[in-house]
């Protein structure tokens, strides 16, 4: 099975982006995205941003994978 994560854009450089995963900061490739800005949330899949989502998408999802971790 494959998984993709959300994570919040911090930084934006020309082909990549520093982001945000539940306190853990990495840099992802950016290059199937445009116009990324910071504070934009994306779905993480083997380091790459695959696609933008709406942040209420994006907390909603990082709450099931906590309560997935607590159980």
């Amino acid at each position: 099975m494959c998984i993709a994560v959300p994570a919040e854009v911090i930084e934006v450089y020309e082909d990549e982006a520093l982001v945000n995963f539940g306190g853990v900061k990495t840099k992802v490739n950016t290059c199937l995205l445009d116009n990324l800005n910071v504070g934009d949330y994306v779905l993480i899949h083997v380091g790459c941003a695959i696609q933008k989502i709406d942040k209420k998408e994006a907390e909603h999802t990082l709450k099931l994978f906590e309560s997935i971790l607590k159980d």
